[in-house]
């Protein structure tokens, strides 16, 4: 049972050699490219989405801050896109994975915090020291601030992987208990089915929603330093 639970989390292979790489690229795949003046719907509500991802997650950026907004946007539409193909049946999701999201947490944040010292130098000092402190307690705060600092890439990336895998893990479960509950009890497994219909749709939302947070995050942190 725990074997077929946590099947669909293993990183599939093809002849021995993993093919992640290739099913992180297939969702640039889906997007269409205009070819002419006049774009058809799908491409003009694809071009109205990331104009509003965009302003949104400008609003709050200088000139500086402005210049992550490729990879902001890319970001986003990159991880929403991967989480929603992850809902098929049969697929897998590569934003379960604890080591993918540590990829790309950890430049992204690294990022950030090289922009703050290299622009911001003082300031990015600052938070190691807030203002006013005593004297006894500075050693014990600049550990903690330090700290704080490098755990959050390993919080975005738990955070991302805790909510994909948990929505996974309950539409399995469900989805089992239906199959077993139908040869059993059709009135209790007609209740399971509507839950786990239920429970899909909010997946489509969870799905959507952790990649707008784990973008804001990164795009906070990066407003921090800038």
């Amino acid at each position: 049972m725990n074997e077929n639970l946590f099947a669909s989390f293993a990183a599939p292979t093809m002849m021995g050699l993993p093919v992640v790489m290739l099913i992180i690229m297939f969702p640039s795949i889906l997007f269409p490219t205009p070819k002419r003046l006049i774009n058809n719907r799908i491409v003009a509500i694809q071009q109205w989405l990331i104009n509003m991802i965009m302003k949104q997650m400008m609003n709050i950026h200088n000139a500086k801050g402005r210049t992550w907004a490729l990879m902001l946007v890319s970001l986003i539409t990159f991880i929403g896109t991967t989480n929603l193909l992850g809902l098929l049946p049969h697929t897998f999701t590569p934003t379960t994975q604890l080591s993918m999201n540590l990829a790309m947490a950890i430049p992204l944040w690294a990022g950030t915090v090289v922009v703050g010292f290299r622009h911001k130098t003082k300031a990015s000092l600052a938070h190691f020291l807030p203002q006013g402190t005593p004297i006894p307690l500075i050693p014990m705060l600049v550990i903690i601030e330090t700290i704080s600092l490098f755990i959050q890439p390993m919080a975005l990336a738990v955070r991302l992987t805790a909510n994909i895998t948990a929505g996974h893990l309950l539409i399995h479960l469900i989805g089992s208990a239906t199959l077993a509950l139908m040869s059993i009890s059709p009135t209790t497994a007609s209740i399971t089915f509507i839950i786990l219909i239920l429970l899909t749709i909010l997946e489509f939302a969870v799905a959507l929603i952790q990649a707008y947070v784990f973008t804001l995050l990164v795009s906070l942190y990066l407003h921090d330093n800038t």
